[in-house]
């Protein structure tokens, strides 16, 4: 197999599992705990965001901004604590085994807190070992950090920044990659194509499987 990108580094929400229910369950739980309310519908406009901007989010819709880090804090226990395995999605392991084979430098760079990344990997039996989370940066995505970290873990320089491959599925991801100078590939989870391809995605794909198929032909 002759692939032309050096290497692969991916988004883990919406791009390796579908952790919506694992995270939406441990807001609602915070939230009922600490306000004793039933927390707002997540916006979709904060997919790909950080948590604390999410806790952020859903203290202003009761006017409690001021308990954000509380909120925060306090999801990331339960998120631990009541932790429920994510969905994988399909071509996870096909791809990982494909890159291993090949000797491709990979690695995951989330806006996830770093917990929740080890715990699902864990349990899926997932074949991450280079793997960033939240904590890691100190700015997250859009800033390229997160993806410019990752790299350079993985061994590139910054001129080989141009033959790297960003699988995300977020807006907010997307423009990360690219302001870190690299090739985001859309994953349609969340977005539509034309949303994917408007924030810089140079192809998209509805899923990883349909991108190992792509890479192998």
């Amino acid at each position: 197999m002759k692939l032309q990108p050096k290497g692969f580094l991916f988004d883990f929400d919406g791009v390796i599992v579908n952790s919506f229910n694992s995270h939406y369950s441990a807001w609602t739980s915070a939230f009922k705990e600490l306000f004793n309310k039933e927390i707002a519908p997540f916006p979709k406009i904060h997919t790909g965001k950080t948590p604390l901007i999410i806790a952020e989010y859903f203290c202003s819709v009761i006017g409690k901004e001021h308990q954000t880090e509380e909120l925060y804090h306090l999801k990331d226990e339960h998120l631990d604590k009541y932790f429920t395995i994510p969905e994988l999605l399909p071509g996870v392991h096909e791809f990982t085994d494909l890159l291993s084979e090949e000797n491709i430098p990979y690695g995951i760079a989330s806006n996830a807190t770093k917990q929740f990344l080890k715990n699902s990997i864990h349990h899926l039996n997932l074949n991450f070992k280079t793997v960033f989370g939240v904590q890691d940066y100190e700015k997250p995505k859009p800033d390229p950090e997160a993806y410019k970290t990752l790299a350079k873990a993985l061994g590139f320089k910054k001129e080989e920044f141009k033959d790297l491959w960003v699988f995300e599925d977020s807006l907010t991801g997307t423009k990360a990659a690219k302001a870190a100078g690299m090739n985001p590939i859309g994953i349609l989870t969340q977005y539509s194509e034309a949303e994917l391809k408007e924030a810089g995605s140079i192809l998209v794909f509805p899923t990883l499987l349909e991108a190992y198929q792509y890479l192998v032909k």
